[in-house]
């Protein structure tokens, strides 16, 4: 009797002991698919840029390239006429009925010959005069190879006195014999009007830094990890034109923009790939259509944190997710739950990533163990394989895009509220929204598809 009641303690024990001992679950693992390059669709975005330039500022900058002396004729031997043409004054710009009218204030020193030279004997006599004036051209404005370029005519001289010289007592007005030479330096001046303009108004080198710049990938949110890349395809310029004192243009970016999470990504730009193309015209607001790339091991990092600190279960039946890893196996995704208490191993899930427009939250649709995993459960804690369990542990797979949202549109408004990439020059503008449109899953990352809609310009005051 001893014996048996010592066999029936130890076998009690065996079973309370076998009670308590936390169950081990092996469950065969789904293996990801094979790692092909990242594929995705991306529909490129076109971002509009009206830009306004007053023409104080083209004023401005021709004043600093065309200083002293601009025409230079030593030579009076061939039409008995020398002269020296300087800029007195600042030059003055205007608009015109659609031109530019550009008033030059020299100074002139002319040295004017009379004589004869015959058999062999020069007889010449030569006066100087210091004059001075006004020359006023004309100027078509266009926009060519990045460049605002003007085709400048000469229209007229206009002398503050008239040239004299005095013959045998008498002052003789020799206008008729100096205005023709103007014809000589007439081209001259009209090109040296042009190249001015050219030089001050040549936009590539501006606008292909302030693309570096935007194109540079920055961070929209530090907890997530999350950068914005801009890579520009094609860029677009519609034809100059005047409105009062400002000359209009429209510069439109065709590009792919993305959102990528984990490390810095590199950029893309490439200023020696940018064309610039001209049209006639261009939509008046921004349509960008931005890719959120996240891959499965950055999201797993997420979706580890709402982990922390759960347990599932009842009562003394509970288990809490170590770590989640996520990967992508034919057309679903497998969620790798590893969890410790009344069981320990790898729990296997599979669902389809959806979107909640409401609460902006990517989750998973369809939650289900894997076959061989429920079959272990089954097994070995029936409990867990419960709906009530899945629907809980169901709740904390999903991570929101909100933040990611508001971060990727402030970061972008920050670019859009005075915003000066240089001296002089300003961008302003709105985002209306920010849409999600689309789940699309690869074999390394999830690629969330988001429209952003709004208007921007730029506006050149000052520029230095």
């Amino acid at each position: 009797m001893k014996t048996l009641s010592k066999i029936t303690f130890l076998l009690v024990l065996t079973l309370f002991s076998s009670c308590a001992t936390t169950s081990k679950i092996t469950a065969l693992k789904p293996e990801p698919d094979d790692a092909s390059p990242l594929v995705y669709e991306n529909t490129p975005s076109f971002i509009n840029i009206p830009i306004a330039i007053k023409l104080k500022d083209i004023e401005n900058q021709t004043n600093k390239f065309m200083t002293g002396l601009i025409y230079d004729d030593n030579t009076i031997e061939d039409d008995d006429i020398e002269m020296k043409i300087w800029k007195l004054a600042s030059i003055s710009i205007e608009n015109l009925n659609g031109k530019i009218r550009t008033v030059l204030p020299l100074k002139a020193v002319i040295k004017y010959r009379i004589g004869t030279d015959k058999l062999g004997i020069a007889l010449y006599s030569t006066q100087e005069f210091n004059l001075n004036g006004n020359i006023t051209l004309m100027s078509d404005v266009n926009l060519s190879n990045w460049k605002l370029n003007t085709k400048t005519e000469f229209k007229s001289l206009d002398w503050n006195e008239s040239p004299t010289v005095v013959v045998m007592g008498k002052s003789i007005p020799i206008t008729y014999l100096i205005n023709p030479t103007v014809k000589l330096f007439k081209s001259k001046i009209e090109r040296t009007i042009d190249d001015a303009i050219e030089k001050s108004m040549d936009f590539k080198p501006n606008v292909l830094d302030a693309l570096e710049k935007i194109c540079t990938p920055f961070q929209m949110n530090e907890a997530f990890e999350s950068w914005l890349r801009i890579v520009p395809i094609e860029l677009y310029a519609t034809d100059a034109k005047f409105k009062k004192e400002i000359i209009t243009l429209e510069i439109g970016l065709k590009c792919n923009m993305e959102t990528l999470i984990g490390q810095k990504p590199v950029s893309k730009f490439d200023r020696n790939k940018i064309v610039l193309k001209s049209v006639t015209q261009m939509p008046d607001k921004i349509s960008a259509n931005i890719v959120a790339v996240s891959s499965y091991q950055d999201a797993s990092k997420i979706i580890t944190k709402n982990f922390a600190g759960q347990e599932y279960g009842n009562g003394s039946k509970k288990v809490t997710v170590q770590n989640v890893s996520i990967w992508h196996k034919n057309g679903k995704m497998v969620i790798a739950l590893e969890m410790l208490g009344s069981i320990n191993g790898t729990v296997y899930l599979t669902g389809f990533p959806q979107y909640n427009e409401t609460t902006k939250e990517i989750y998973f649709d369809q939650l289900d163990y894997v076959l061989d995993t429920k079959s272990k459960l089954l097994k070995t804690a029936n409990w867990l394989a419960q709906g009530m369990v899945l629907r809980k542990i169901q709740e904390s797979c999903r991570y929101s895009i909100q933040p990611n949202l508001d971060e990727g549109k402030q970061s972008m408004m920050n670019y859009l509220m005075n915003y000066s990439p240089m001296p002089g020059v300003f961008v302003n503008g709105k985002i209306d929204n920010i849409q999600f449109q689309k789940i699309q899953l690869t074999n390394k990352a999830i690629i969330a598809f988001i429209k952003v809609n709004g208007a921007i310009n730029v506006a050149v005051d000052g520029i230095k």
